[in-house]
């Protein structure tokens, strides 16, 4: 008796879609709008560093890092040329990553020290990093204007994670004055006159803590002015704040 012939194959299924903070982080590394970042975004990415000669650099925005549901927000400032702006990583591959996930890992927030690239298996438990400009500027400096333009990106990643963010650390002055008129945008309460930037500074946003923190850069680590006992310290207090201990 002949055998009945095959079932055809079943067709593949569909990719699973894309949750909203991955769709804006595509939507984000795609972005050209500041034509002083793209031109020296990508000539950092063709011309490299020597110690970097054999990477392939990112060359494009950095979108945010952590979980869609991170009840604790850490916002920096801008990319590094040969840290972010070559990995495609926040705060990855340079010396200023190397003191913030260290005290992450210290406080319990990352399961490794180390962030070296964007396939090295890191987590973060509970945080999400963003930044107030997602292209790597020249001297580290963006121009105000290239803030208010990238803003937009930010307000849309904050109202995403508005229902489970509890707090918030802002590393450095620059991202404390961008971050304040994103998180109003964003629905939070933001009080008049604006708080002051101070590393330690605390202010209730009516259900966001929000605290200042010096910026991790090279400047300010090895001068002393952050050590990384005071880093733990924000990040502890600011992990209580939200519920993460």
């Amino acid at each position: 008796m002949p055998h009945p012939p095959p079932s055809p194959p079943s067709p593949p299924s569909p990719p699973a879609p894309l949750d909203p903070l991955a769709r804006l982080d595509q939507r984000v590394s795609a972005c050209r709008a500041c034509p002083r970042l793209v031109a020296w975004r990508e000539e950092v990415a063709r011309t490299k560093r020597a110690a970097f000669a054999d990477w392939t650099y990112w060359g494009r925005p950095v979108p945010g890092f952590g979980p869609p549901d991170a009840p604790l927000l850490i916002i920096g400032l801008a990319p590094a040329a040969h840290g972010g702006n070559r990995t495609g990583r926040m705060f990855t591959g340079d010396r200023s990553g190397d003191v913030l996930y260290q005290a992450l890992y210290d406080v319990g927030l990352a399961s490794q020290p180390t962030s070296e690239r964007i396939d090295d298996g890191l987590e973060l438990y509970g945080v999400r990093i963003t930044a107030p400009v997602h292209c790597a500027p020249p001297d580290n400096k963006p121009t105000p204007g290239e803030r208010d333009t990238c803003r937009s990106w930010l307000v849309e990643e904050l109202t995403l994670l508005r229902p489970t963010a509890r707090a918030a650390v802002v590393l450095g002055a620059f991202g404390w004055q961008a971050a304040l008129p994103a998180l109003a945008e964003a629905g939070w309460s933001v009080p008049r006159p604006r708080p002051a930037f101070a590393h330690g500074t605390r202010v209730d946003l009516d259900g966001l803590d929000l605290f200042g923190c010096f910026h991790v850069s090279q400047r300010n680590t090895f001068t002393g002015r952050l050590t990384p006992e005071m880093l733990r310290d924000v990040l502890r207090t600011a992990a209580e704040a939200a519920g993460l201990r």
